[in-house]
C-alpha cells in the first residue's frame, strides 16, 4: 500500500509518500536559488542530489527514511518516485515552459552529456558505464534506478551518456549535474509559449 499526499503551487510542490519501505518527504521550488536540505541517511547520495537542486538552481528538501538494513535499494529508488512526481506536480501539462533542454557537463577527465524533453512520454536512455560495483558504500547499479523512477514519474524523456571518464566519482556527479543543468533549461518560462504547452497537440 502507498500512501501519498501533494501539495503544488504554481512552479513548486511538496510530496510525501508511505510505503511499509520507505517514508519520502520533497518539498521543491523550480524559481529557487539551489538552496538544499537533504537527508536520505546515504552520505553519497546526499552529495549528489545536493549537486542536483544546486546546479538546477531549485530549491530542494528531501527527507527519506528507508529500510537501510536491508539495502539502499528502496530508498534510492523512492526518492526518484517523489522528487519526479514533485516536478510533475510544479508543472502541470508542462505548458508555457521551453520543454527542451540540454548539457555538457566536464569533470577533470569525464565529460556527460544529458538531454530532455518534458514531454508526459517517459523514456530514459542510460549510456553510462562504471568499472566499479561501489562508491564507498553505494551500489554504482543503484545510480540507473534514481534515473529511471525519475524520468518515468516527472514524464520526461531523459537521454545520459558519458562521453569519457575513469573516475567513477567523476562519471556519477557529472551526470547528475547534467541532468540539473538540461532540466533548468526546459523549465524556464518560454515568453513564445503564451502559456501553452509547447506541442503541434495543444497539449502533452
Amino acid at each position: 500500500m502507498t500512501d501519498k499526499t501533494m501539495t503544488s503551487t504554481p512552479r513548486a510542490a511538496e510530496i510525501v509518500r508511505e510505503t511499509k519501505e520507505t517514508h519520502i518527504r520533497v518539498k521543491l521550488a523550480l524559481d529557487g536559488t539551489g538552496r538544499c536540505a537533504i537527508g536520505t541517511g546515504i552520505g553519497f547520495y546526499d552529495h549528489m542530489l545536493e549537486a542536483f537542486g544546486r546546479h538546477g538552481g531549485f530549491d530542494l528538501e528531501i527527507e527519506a527514511r528507508g529500510d537501510l538494513h536491508i539495502d539502499m535499494h528502496h530508498t534510492v529508488e523512492d526518492v526518484g518516485i517523489v522528487l519526479g512526481q514533485a516536478f510533475a506536480a510544479a508543472l502541470p501539462g508542462f505548458k508555457g515552459v521551453r520543454r527542451f533542454g540540454h548539457a555538457y557537463i566536464p569533470m577533470d577527465e569525464t565529460l556527460s552529456r544529458c538531454a530532455v524533453d518534458l514531454c508526459n512520454r517517459p523514456y530514459l536512455v542510460w549510456k553510462v558505464n562504471f568499472t566499479r560495483d561501489k562508491l564507498g558504500d553505494f551500489d554504482t547499479e543503484l545510480f540507473k534506478e534514481f534515473h529511471h523512477a525519475f524520468a518515468m514519474n516527472a514524464g520526461a524523456c531523459v537521454h545520459l551518456e558519458t562521453l569519457y571518464g575513469e573516475n567513477n566519482h567523476h562519471i556519477a556527479e557529472s551526470g547528475f549535474k547534467a541532468l540539473a543543468r538540461a532540466l533548468r533549461l526546459a523549465v524556464e518560462i518560454d515568453a513564445k509559449a503564451g502559456g501553452e504547452a509547447a506541442s503541434t497537440k495543444g497539449v502533452l
